[in-house]
């Protein structure tokens, strides 16, 4: 890691003085010792939703992990000198307390893990036992368990944990199963054996959906993770008791790397959820959240509400408002140098904006005595900075929160690179880009065809590389060289360019999958297939990259939704594609198709749909030569319609 130093400003070298330093350690749980030596008294974790409430201070996380650690070792978890691999406990369980211990006491005890969330499909999680080779399974609860235990005895597994206190059933399965103070309990008889991890022990297996629908098992070694624990520091300074916000899936690499960076500073995690956050905002008074674009995206439109309800007067001075204060942050962005525009302004394009805003500025400030402030009440009135994932976030909402002066910071990266490879700086909050490179990552735009790298401004693949890039796919060699070149070069599968500053900006993404604004990655093949066996649809391409949900542009079997037609009602001479009768038709077959498919999420329904008249085709560049969709070229041919969809 020592090559970090030179690649940082010197703004950012005195941002990471500010923070604790790891840059020593050798795996991740060493940051423990260290943390509660620092604020041993501190609340590192707190559910205020659990029953009874939660809270671990320092000492007391550092005692659990170290105790459920020496546990796992009495009932046979620990390394093997012999194995170049430590051995794996698969890890099924939502976020909680219990899910950092169990997490951070399976590194402790020398083992890695392999994890997923509880809600999975039991055969996606059946599929990462066996892939994995995991020997001893985690899971949250006793329903869960009783939803994998028909097929454990055909797999490793020979112990199971439940995270839970329920008695175990061990009637039900010949495999050894304790829950969670059972494992606490022998690991107070046992003096911990210490582990023998270093930066390139594996330390998770993290599985990412694939085109086959398959999952990979994305290779994540200790000095992966470490790399972004001792550079976030360039861009935060958290201090110990700052709170924050968790709301995404703990096991999810955005969340997850950025829990461990806040928690290695001293701040105390809240642990909330979709149906409490909002509360949780005004009582936590968080000064950090990490979330996905949904998030804010639901905050601006409660507001949004908020204003709708308000008389018609009262709505046209907010109106006015907001108008005001975008062309302020406008102006601001042109004299600061933050626009994206390939060409620096001018000296006198930048004496006309800034002037320009101070004379916006009595209108912002009095919109922000009337208006922000309250907005900023609402979500606690302390942040100091949250931070959007997970996809990208739409430029109104993006204007909005810098309107309202609420700090937030947008990044990228992939479960593959760790996963932050790129994100805003405080001091350079470019909107509209993904940000600069974190340090020691180098990112470059190449031709998709010629993998020639590309000029600034111009549009290409996007390449990474960097410490924190994978070792690779588990078990699956050829996947990983089409991923990673001979050079180190990571291929992202995403579209973007490079501004002079070396900001990414993202204009799409070359492979299939479809991110919506909660996180959630769809992968469009295996749904499309589900719903092409209804008899009214001959062609069908799912959309929805940003958005809430995945909507579905659909070419009609006319033949057969004549005949449906002319069954319902015989005297009908030609079809209104827009009638509700054959909106409902299609409502229902794609309805059925989906949730019938196995392995159905609630992600993956259809929302908005279109019936498009025209079939994909060679002839109008819709297919390939093999008849594969050309999603790129069909999503900018109904670009309009699509953006009408949603």
């Amino acid at each position: 890691m020592n090559n970090l130093t030179y690649q940082m400003t010197a703004i950012e070298r005195a941002n990471l003085s500010r923070t604790i330093d790891y840059t020593g350690i050798r795996s991740i749980p060493e940051i423990w010792a260290t943390v509660k030596q620092r604020y041993p008294d501190i609340v590192a974790l707190h559910d205020p939703h659990s029953e009874p409430e939660i809270k671990l201070t320092y000492t007391d996380l550092y005692q659990q992990i170290q105790q459920f650690a020496a546990g796992l070792q009495a009932l046979g978890i620990e390394p093997n000198p012999e194995e170049a691999v430590p051995p794996r406990v698969a890890l099924f369980a939502d976020n909680s307390p219990r899910w950092l211990i169990a997490d951070q006491g399976i590194m402790t005890a020398g083992a890695a893990n392999a994890v997923r969330g509880a809600t999975a499909d039991p055969e996606e999680l059946l599929y990462i036992i066996q892939d994995s080779g995991s020997t001893a399974l985690a899971v949250e609860n006793l329903a869960l368990l009783k939803k994998l235990q028909h097929r454990l005895p055909d797999l490793p597994v020979q112990l199971i944990v439940l995270l839970s206190d329920e008695t175990p059933e061990t009637d039900q399965t010949p495999i050894k199963t304790v829950n969670f103070s059972q494992v606490m309990a022998a690991g107070a008889q046992r003096t911990l054996k210490p582990s023998n991890h270093n930066p390139q022990s594996l330390a998770t297996l993290l599985y990412t959906s694939g085109t086959t629908g398959k999952p990979k098992g994305v290779i994540l070694t200790h000095g992966n993770l470490l790399h972004q624990l001792t550079t976030f520091g360039t861009i935060l300074q958290p201090e110990g008791g700052d709170r924050v916000l968790s709301i995404l899936p703990s096991w999810h690499a955005y969340e997850r790397t950025v829990e461990y960076f806040l928690l290695s500073q001293g701040c105390t995690q809240i642990y909330t959820s979709i149906r409490y956050f909002k509360q949780d905002f005004k009582t936590c008074k968080p000064q950090y959240m990490v979330s996905v674009p949904r998030i804010w995206e639901s905050i601006y439109e409660a507001v949004q509400k908020q204003f709708r309800e308000q008389p018609a007067n009262k709505q046209k001075l907010v109106n006015f408002l907001l108008s005001a204060s975008q062309q302020y942050i406008e102006a601001c962005r042109i004299y600061r140098g933050l626009t994206l525009s390939l060409k620096p302004a001018s000296d006198s394009e930048k004496l006309i904006a800034r002037i320009k805003s101070i004379l916006l500025f009595p209108v912002h400030a009095l919109a922000e005595k009337l208006v922000y402030q309250k907005v900023r009440e609402a979500t606690g009135g302390r942040f100091k900075w949250a931070i959007s994932g997970g996809g990208s976030l739409a430029a109104h909402i993006d204007n909005f929160f810098e309107i309202a002066n609420i700090g937030l910071l947008v990044g990228y990266g992939l479960t593959e690179t760790a996963p932050v490879l790129t994100v805003r700086r405080p001091w350079h909050n470019l909107k509209g880009s993904a940000g600069q490179p974190i340090p020691g990552t180098e990112i470059k735009i190449v031709d998709p065809e010629t993998k020639q790298q590309l000029s600034p401004g111009q549009r290409g693949l996007v390449l990474a590389r960097g410490p924190q890039i994978m070792q690779g796919y588990y078990l699956n060699p050829q996947a990983t060289s089409k991923a990673i070149d001979p050079e180190g070069w990571f291929d992202t599968g995403d579209l973007g360019s490079l501004t002079p500053g070396n900001d990414l900006i993202l204009t799409g993404r070359a492979k299939d999958t479809i991110v919506l604004t909660n996180g959630e990655n769809i992968e469009p093949q295996p749904i499309e297939d589900a719903c092409l066996r209804s008899p009214y649809i001959d062609q069908i391409m799912l959309v929805g990259q940003d958005q809430k949900s995945v909507g579905a542009l659909i070419v009609p079997n006319r033949e057969a939704v004549e005949k449906w037609a002319a069954e319902q009602t015989p005297s009908i001479h030609e079809i209104d594609w827009n009638s509700k009768a054959i909106q409902d038709l299609f409502r229902k077959e794609l309805n059925r198709e989906v949730q019938n498919r196995p392995g159905y999420r609630a992600d993956d329904r259809i929302g908005p749909f279109r019936l498009i008249q025209e079939p994909f085709s060679m002839e109008n560049g819709m297919l390939t030569q093999t008849l594969k969709i050309k999603r790129p070229v069909v999503t900018e041919h109904y670009r309009d319609m699509i953006d009408g969809m949603f």
